[in-house]
């Protein structure tokens, strides 16, 4: 298929971006480059061909006791996009696909890009609320159910059936009669995925991204770790998570091979280090939290293992120093990778390899951009205008170049908020700029990160929004006020709601309806009742004093 006969991204005005004067050549001369530049138009099948047509057998994903070559992983995509194209799906359609981590799922993802359409991941174990929600924004064409059980995946299927969006089962058995060639053509504009992250408004968002944009922040991967066809990665991220779609992909475009890892080994340290030395792998990401508990128990084990490893990554959340310093104490021949990027730039816009120096520092940095990035420092006036950050200056990053996404998907106003026209590089790939929210400072060529500028947080590795848990939780008829926070820092952090009531609720109850509706990382494990919430002078809630009253200890109410 020619790229001219696939469905073109909408042409729209972009949001402006209020500036200062001078703020545009100060701004764009302080800025954070890096002007490498790779292949973003090349489809990943096509690599997945040349690889299967040059050694069909060479191992492509590995899962369990089941190794699947790069010839039979192309039979797989073939077969998986028959049955989507059997079913209506056209270049620009929009899939949303259930089931669990597995080695169908990178073939689910070739088969849309194979068709130009774009992927759709759902949670399995998502409430019916949140998923109708998703689906309903999303417009989907259809839902591909690949779990191979229907029970596993009800909510999903009945939420569909009730935007009456069709249910498409994947076959568990797959044949094809023809295998998909090289094509060759330029996909880099065409729609590739969307992630739904936590929204302000107590809905999910659906961060949409470009093929380009996907395939920067591949080869970005494939740059800064130096993988190659001897390479294997750990497939270790839920489906919702953005990094799952380069743990997924990444491999293929060197020969490489991915390996599953299943839920149950992630549960355990000790099972998590055997699946990774029996497969091999050499690259691993985790939160900080799981990272802590892979090192501790290597440690424990003290026999060698983990000896093929080269990378592991930490994302998700803050990576402190002396979590790093346990790294690379028990593990002296592995690179630790500080990685962080939004959802809405493709993943990861920074790399950056700890050393002994950073381990006596504050804060690790998050690093220099990647490919095909440019990161930009901006302080707001008064005024509402925004002026360039100076070195060492604290502002707000905000980033530029082939990585920014298209923004949210069917949600204008939105994109409006978050996503803007790139004033500062008149050639830029995209022409778009997006506001992180993120506070940082530019200190010697490299970012250093101090947190959200609003109330979007991390906890256990996920991105929310204390705003969504809030709104959720106000709902319920008992809630006089509310407000949700973290407690504790890093791995150890953890969500506190505060409430007060018009009529007596047990924590119970207000704790089930949190559960109906939002996913279990975003439900507060602990429970504070007041008569009234502390209040600042202005009569808003008071936050840091609800932070002070977590830091003493109290009986909780669960």
């Amino acid at each position: 298929m020619t790229t001219d006969q696939r469905t073109a991204v909408p042409a729209r005005v972009w949001a402006e971006l209020p500036l200062a004067p001078g703020a545009v050549a100060r701004a764009a001369g302080l800025a954070l480059r890096n002007s490498r530049q790779e292949d973003t138009r090349t489809a990943v099948l096509d690599h997945v061909v040349r690889y299967a047509e040059a050694d069909p057998r060479r191992p492509a994903v590995v899962e369990g006791d089941r190794t699947i070559g790069y010839r039979e992983l192309l039979e797989q995509v073939a077969a998986t996009r028959e049955v989507l194209r059997a079913h209506g799906v056209r270049p620009g359609a929009v899939v949303a696909a259930v089931g669990p981590r597995s080695a169908r799922t990178p073939v689910v993802l070739l088969a849309l890009e194979a068709l130009g359409a774009s992927y759709l991941p759902v949670d399995p174990g998502w409430p019916a609320v949140r998923v109708r929600d998703v689906l309903g924004q999303s417009r989907a064409a259809l839902l591909l159910d690949y779990t191979g059980a229907r029970d596993t995946a009800h909510a999903a299927r009945s939420s569909a059936v009730a935007e009456r969006i069709p249910v498409v089962d994947l076959p568990v058995e797959l044949r094809a009669d023809t295998l998909p060639e090289r094509d060759g053509g330029d996909r880099s504009a065409e729609t590739r995925y969307t992630i739904f992250t936590s929204g302000t408004t107590g809905r999910p968002k659906g961060a949409t991204v470009e093929h380009r944009g996907m395939l920067n922040h591949l080869r970005a991967k494939v740059h800064d770790l130096a993988l190659g066809p001897r390479d294997a990665v750990a497939f270790t991220a839920p489906l919702v998570f953005d990094i799952s779609i380069w743990q997924m992909l990444c491999p293929f475009l060197v020969g490489g091979r991915v390996v599953v890892v299943p839920d149950a080994a992630l549960r355990f340290p000790r099972s998590l280090i055997g699946t990774l030395d029996a497969a091999g792998v050499t690259v691993v990401e985790l939160v900080p939290t799981m990272v802590g508990w892979l090192v501790d128990e290597a440690r424990r084990l003290d026999n060698g293992c983990l000896g093929t490893l080269r990378h592991l990554l930490s994302t998700g959340e803050e990576l402190h120093p002396s979590l790093a310093a346990r790294v690379l104490d028990a593990l002296p021949g592995v690179s630790v990778v500080n990685a962080y990027g939004p959802t809405e730039c493709s993943d990861d816009i920074t790399h950056h390899t700890v050393t002994a120096a950073d381990l006596a520092r504050d804060r690790i940095p998050v690093g220099t951009p990647v490919l095909g990035t440019t990161l930009y420092l901006l302080v707001r006036g008064e005024d509402g205008t925004w002026r360039a950050g100076e070195p060492g200056e604290t502002g707000e990053l905000f980033v530029g170049g082939t990585c920014v996404g298209l923004g949210y998907l069917n949600a204008p106003e939105t994109t409006d908020r978050a996503f803007f026209r790139d004033p500062f590089d008149p050639d830029s790939p995209t022409g778009r700029l997006y506001r992180t929210g993120d506070l940082a400072a530019f200190d010697a060529g490299v970012v250093h990160y101090f947190g959200r500028s609003d109330r979007q947080v991390k906890v256990a590795g996920v991105r929310m929004e204390l705003d969504e848990i809030e709104a959720v939780l106000s709902r319920h008829p008992g809630v006089e006020r509310c407000a949700v926070v973290v407690a504790g820092e890093g791995d150890r952090g953890e969500l506190v709601a505060h409430y007060s009531l018009r009529a007596p609720v047990p924590s119970d109850e207000l704790h089930q309806a949190l559960s109906a509706a939002l996913p279990a990382a975003m439900v507060p494990r602990r429970w504070r009742a007041w008569d009234a919430l502390p209040l600042t002078r202005n009569g808003k809630i008071d936050h840091q004093a609800l932070r002070a009253a977590d830091a003493t200890p109290r009986k909780e109410s669960q």
